[in-house]
């Protein structure tokens, strides 16, 4: 599955879907966001059973705002519409995927 841009409008439609979601609330001038990035690309593609999302802060404080995200790269995983974990910084691949078990 490819990594879908969530705007405040489509963060809804993320929910219905059923599935558990991770959510990376990044910047595209932040370099421990571009560290994490290729790593969340192949998330995505290895795990169809997965919502996978990218918020910019930039352009969706609000969104930011209400998950209280204070730094980035900030990762939170959600399941049944509820914050399930959450991390703080960039992590390798393995440490993302611990976060979704």
């Amino acid at each position: 599955m490819k990594v879908l841009h969530v705007t405040k409008d489509r963060y809804e439609e993320l929910l219905q879907s059923g599935k558990p979601v991770l959510l990376d609330f990044y910047a595209t001038w932040c370099g421990p966001c571009r560290m994490v990035a290729p790593l969340i690309e192949e998330i995505a593609e290895e795990h169809d059973e997965l919502v996978v999302g990218k918020v910019n802060v930039d352009e969706e404080r609000e969104l930011a705002a209400s998950f209280g995200v204070m730094s980035i790269p900030t990762l939170v995983v959600l399941k049944d519409g509820r914050e399930y974990k959450r991390a703080t910084g960039a992590r390798p691949k393995a440490a993302i995927l611990s976060l979704l078990a």
